[in-house]
């Protein structure tokens, strides 16, 4: 097994974990739903899990690459050129769902769950958009919503300082999360980060992939492998 063959076969085995890790925290805010409501479209957590970043862009979009790279371990397709390349075009959709995936998870981490910002509570307040990502500036991810004793804001409500941040960060060590809204507020960050950083690793392991498929695609596979196959 050459070096291409042996990166690609580990590649495999990293995004079936990271797939499998995508589907689950994503199924969690709706299991959660379901339990507490006993249907899933009334009173989500969050409008943001509906758009299935865990479930579509980083698990199944990122299926044909897993399976194309796991058979780099077997005497199969991915032993010979034509494998490798195809390998390589694979993780091209990898890296698209896994784009998707970080692009909802941020946008879900800068809004918070629906009982912070909305009324309604519904997942028909839901609106993403790329329009919404081009208007995220750094300054306003502070993760407030998360942070502050309550994510509803308080009549008279000022903007908080540099102070009342790290005071606020200080008082996110003591969550009582007996509370409906603290127990949601947990869940969205804890899913929506966590979906956060599966898509930045599909995204730096499809594109691995894709460098080491062309490699392999020009340089050529073991002469033992690529004579069986």
């Amino acid at each position: 097994m050459t070096c291409c063959e042996g990166w690609t076969s580990c590649n495999g085995f990293s995004l079936l974990v990271l797939l499998l890790l995508g589907v689950v925290l994503n199924a969690i805010p709706l299991i959660v739903s379901l339990v507490e409501e006993d249907q899933f479209s009334q009173n989500p957590i969050s409008c943001f899990e509906w758009w299935l970043p865990g479930i579509i862009g980083a698990g199944l979009m990122a299926i044909p690459a897993t399976t194309m790279s796991l058979t780099a371990r077997k005497r199969a397709c991915c032993n010979n050129r034509t494998g490798m390349f195809l390998s390589s075009l694979f993780s091209v959709i990898t890296v698209i769902g896994a784009l998707y995936c970080m692009l909802i998870s941020i946008q879900a981490l800068l809004k918070g769950p629906l009982m912070c910002n909305s009324p309604g509570n519904s997942n028909a307040n839901c609106e993403f958009s790329l329009k919404n990502i081009s208007d995220i500036h750094p300054e306003s991810f502070n993760l407030q919503w998360f942070f502050n004793d309550s994510c509803a804001p308080p009549t008279g409500f000022n903007k908080p300082t540099s102070n009342d941040t790290l005071a606020s960060g200080w008082r996110a060590s003591s969550f009582h999360f007996d509370s409906e809204e603290n127990k949601h507020r947990l869940i969205h960050f804890s899913v929506f980060l966590g979906l956060l950083l599966v898509g930045i690793l599909e995204v730096l392991f499809g594109l691995s992939q894709i460098v080491i498929g062309f490699l392999g695609c020009l340089c050529g596979v073991s002469k033992r492998r690529s004579q069986i196959v």
